[in-house]
């Protein structure tokens, strides 16, 4: 982590502070940026096991050889734990899954151009090591007590703070993958619909990008486990935050949301202080027990905006969290799907219109079935498979309207493809992978880490 700004250590003096920080995300559409973040699991290509922290092909290794292509190192208590380069990094995740936090860029060919590239680069310094990586929702073999822990402050202490508030936070840290994209926002009015619209539509991503079938190389019953584990891992920072429907919505109401989300901890000189289970609230009186008379920074307060777990979170901008993990393809189809849908006013119209009479009663149904059912669980008088079509049409205008052009002049809408290959065939990526487990695969979740590697 880098020192902050002064603006930063300051002390923050008032509720409005915190306000006007997520008030500083608004930002014209000019400049409006596309972030899209990816989680990926490795393995061993001897016995496709979960890389260790160190060893020769442990993760340490992966990254110092990923050091290679410009990226620079980020240390923490002597251990690598990050790379940095042009806006990006690589990170590394509990269990040692990577995640790459892209850059923000214009476009959705940007992105999709990114993602490639480190996708490239850690294929080559992966086959020299003798490890593999694949995207998915869950860990489809190993059980949580086979899954390494990396050396992270911050992963120590929810390690031990998991079990009390839940009984699969441990899971979540260990055994999923996701994808993600952030987007911004022009005003709090513009989030607010943003926000509402992406909350709503969640549980329609989560059907078209379920792909986490399997629980330690049996069925799970599931087909997206990893939107499941997210119901039973801690109720005071996860959900689909009913109060952004309500009246009067605004950055005010989603401060007092996560001014009562339990503190994780608090970073100062280069360690992490445990204050799991603590008030943000006290700390802004200057009631912290573990850190008596001091208040809060606004860097503080940026950490502590990263422990709340719903659906959609808001920092300064709008994190879509409901997508499982999943090959190249549907890495780029995530982005441009909320692009879509959010980055063009007609669509956002369009999309809104969708949504707006849903009863709560309904989005929460919505959330609640589909990691069971996915595309198949019915809605209304039809199921979530016509809705996501609807969307994706809406998505697709949308960036038709947006007009960005590749060099062979293709629009955006590319990327949509694999998503609409898994309408027209009403069948999940999560579907398709049970389909070989009976039928090719012979029972066995192992030719998956061949089949579906990077």
């Amino acid at each position: 982590m880098s020192s902050p700004s002064s603006s930063q250590a300051a002390p923050i003096e008032s509720f409005a502070q915190l306000v006007a920080d997520l008030d500083g995300g608004s930002k014209p559409p000019a400049d409006w940026r596309i972030g899209t973040e990816h989680e990926k699991f490795g393995f061993r290509l001897s016995d496709l096991r979960p890389p260790t922290y160190e060893g020769p092909q442990g993760i340490r290794a992966v990254l110092e050889a990923l050091a290679q292509f410009g990226w620079t190192p980020v240390i923490e208590g002597g251990h690598l734990i990050a790379l940095k380069k042009d806006g990006a990094s690589v990170t590394l995740e509990p269990a040692g899954q990577l995640e790459l936090s892209g850059a923000p860029l214009e476009n959705l060919h940007q992105t999709c151009r990114e993602t490639a590239g480190h996708l490239g680069e850690l294929k080559i310094v992966s086959d020299r090591l003798g490890v593999g990586f694949f995207g998915m929702g869950f860990q489809p073999k190993w059980r949580r007590d086979e899954m390494p822990w990396m050396p992270k402050g911050r992963y120590k202490i929810m390690r031990e703070y998991m079990p009390k508030v839940g009984g699969l936070g441990l899971d979540m840290m260990t055994r999923t993958c996701t994808v993600q994209v952030n987007l911004d926002y022009a005003s709090e009015a513009d989030m607010v619909k943003k926000f509402r619209v992406s909350l709503a539509l969640q549980p329609i991503a989560t059907a078209l990008f379920a792909d986490s079938p399997f629980y330690e190389g049996q069925p799970n019953g599931f087909l997206s486990y990893r939107s499941h584990i997210w119901t039973d891992t801690d109720a005071d920072r996860t959900g689909m935050l009913d109060f952004v429907f309500a009246e009067g919505f605004g950055f005010e109401r989603y401060v007092d949301y996560i001014l009562d989300v339990p503190m994780y901890f608090v970073y100062r000189d280069g360690k992490y202080i445990d204050a799991s289970g603590l008030s943000f609230r006290d700390f802004m009186a200057g009631r912290l027990s573990v850190l008596p008379g001091e208040k809060p920074t606004l860097a503080d307060w940026t950490d502590h905006l990263t422990t709340a777990f719903p659906e959609v979170r808001l920092k300064r901008y709008l994190e879509m969290r409901g997508a499982d993990g999943g090959p190249w393809s549907r890495l780029c189809a995530l982005p441009a799907f909320w692009v879509g849908l959010l980055y063009d006013d007609t669509a956002l119209d369009a999309a809104w219109d969708l949504v707006r009479d849903f009863s709560m009663e309904e989005r929460n149904a919505l959330r609640d079935g589909v990691p069971r059912h996915a595309l198949k669980l019915p809605f209304r008088q039809s199921n979530v498979q016509e809705l996501a079509r609807e969307a994706l049409k809406i998505a697709a205008h949308g960036l038709q309207r947006r007009a960005r052009m590749n060099c062979n002049g293709v629009d955006e809408r590319i990327y949509l493809e694999s998503l609409i290959e898994i309408i027209e065939a009403g069948q999940t990526a999560a579907e398709r992978k049970l389909e070989l487990f009976h039928g090719a695969w012979q029972g066995s979740v192992d030719p998956l880490f061949r089949e579906f590697a990077y």
